[in-house]
């Protein structure tokens, strides 16, 4: 057994980062950018201060890596069903529902989100990780899902980046909603319903 307050990090090292980042996934989604303290990370993730600077020197450099651990795995997983050719209308379906379970489930996400609108204006750098690290990786892969299904003839003529702005839309909506709106006392939307309904209706106008 260990003494008494010996710290968590020397039980598990090789668990260091990822404490790390899911502790800065709460402090970044409860406090913001500009008010996140790497002190309050490296307390909660049971690290010192002096070792979280051992994997990330800036509060940006762990904002991207809070960002890719938290996102890319979904990216990952609707690479990994286009690879394996399903069916076009599956995949967007898979693809958007692990997005709404995400904006249901996980509240730290949606309150990075708000995050990145809010505070890109004084930390362009913010809008700049989450463009490249969720925003383009995301429209690219539904895009090429779109093009790949107009060549096969499932899908009609029309920009495919467009169609994809006009599939994700209502999810980005969903969480600003969730984000801004409820909390003085909006009525909540079931991003489930929202996801099913939106999909069963563009989809439907997409087809040949």
């Amino acid at each position: 057994m260990l003494p008494p307050g010996e710290p968590k990090f020397r039980r598990r090292p090789a668990d260091r980062p990822a404490e790390i980042l899911a502790a800065a996934l709460e402090v970044f989604a409860e406090r913001g950018f500009q008010a996140a303290r790497l002190e309050e990370v490296a307390k909660r993730a049971g690290v010192s201060k002096g070792a979280l600077y051992l994997y990330f020197e800036t509060k940006a450099d762990l904002f991207r890596a809070v960002v890719t651990d938290a996102i890319s795995p979904n990216l990952e997983r609707v690479k990994m069903m286009a690879a394996a050719a399903v069916p076009f209308e599956q995949a967007v379906r898979m693809g958007v529902g692990m997005l709404a379970r995400t904006v249901v489930t996980d509240r730290r996400i949606t309150g990075v989100v708000k995050l990145v609108i809010a505070e890109s204006r004084n930390h362009p750098e913010l809008a700049t990780i989450w463009h490249e690290t969720v925003v383009q990786p995301g429209i690219t892969l539904m895009s090429g899902l779109i093009a790949a299904a107009q060549a096969r003839g499932e899908v009609r003529p029309g920009d495919p980046r467009l169609f994809a702005f006009g599939i994700m839309g209502p999810m980005v909506l969903s969480m600003v909603w969730r984000e801004t709106f409820e909390p003085v006392g909006a009525e909540p939307v079931d991003v489930a319903k929202l996801a099913d309904q939106h999909l069963d209706t563009v989809l439907r106008g997409m087809r040949l």
